[in-house]
């Protein structure tokens, strides 16, 4: 299992948010290019950089700084979300090297399209399955949808997605623990198809092997790291373990 690092950037700082609420935020960094720089020094095999004003409002204020980061992850790939809602952005970001992008109000809309991105750029489109009560929400979290999470998670299968990132907004960023039981349905349903991220409330080192053991490829942890609950290290290393 890989652990993702995030950069998550509103207003050209890196900050963190509690249940996606924009009212709730904490900065840690002024120049996300330094959180980026934070985390490859200690060793990270991926970052999530997320857009969270294009996540908003549908329009990157962003990119600039997210074309930085790009450029000096080096061999470091990165997966940029936020605000990607039309081919000119996903033709932008994955032109300026992003080695993957992640579609979430996009791939609610319009699953056409999702699916001719995913067939016209294989293994560099990835789905986010945000829920909240088990239906997807759209809009950085803002807006109900009536899609179900499981849906849209078959949906990013049939186009041919890369992965899927599944996300309980309520337990984000409240570092009480992750949805493990809704992350083990997504794994159930798909993953034999594609690997699934899951993201949001990991608090310790023994939630990452709860998630792990649970079957998901990959986990995104922003305000533990963040507030130092464990290093990065520490996250890789139980990501990594395997037991007999």
């Amino acid at each position: 299992m890989e652990v993702y690092p995030p950069v998550d950037i509103r207003g050209g700082r890196c900050v963190q948010l509690v249940q996606g609420d924009f009212e709730r935020e904490t900065v840690f960094f002024d120049d996300p290019v330094e959180a980026a720089g934070h985390w490859m020094a200690q060793g990270a095999p991926w970052l999530h950089v997320v857009d969270l004003d294009g996540a908003r409002d549908g329009v990157s204020s962003n990119a600039a700084i997210i074309e930085e980061i790009v450029a000096a992850a080096g061999d470091v790939p990165v997966q940029v979300a936020g605000g990607i809602r039309t081919p000119a952005d996903i033709e932008r970001v994955l032109g300026h090297g992003a080695a993957r992008i992640v579609l979430g109000t996009a791939a609610v809309r319009d699953p056409a399209l999702l699916a001719r991105a995913a067939a016209g750029h294989p293994g560099r489109i990835a789905v986010a399955v945000e829920g909240r009560e088990g239906m997807a929400v759209t809009d950085a979290w803002a807006k109900e949808s009536t899609l179900p999470v499981g849906e849209l998670a078959a949906r990013a299968v049939d186009a041919g997605a890369a992965a899927i990132i599944y996300t309980d907004v309520v337990v984000e960023g409240m570092l009480k623990g992750p949805n493990v039981a809704g992350t083990r349905d997504l794994v159930d349903q798909v993953g034999e198809h594609l690997p699934v991220i899951a993201s949001g409330g990991v608090a310790s080192l023994e939630d990452i092997a709860r998630l792990r053991e649970a079957g998901a490829s990959g986990v995104i942890i922003g305000s533990a790291l963040y507030r130092r609950a464990f290093t990065l290290g520490e996250a890789i290393q139980t990501a990594r373990e395997t037991h007999a």
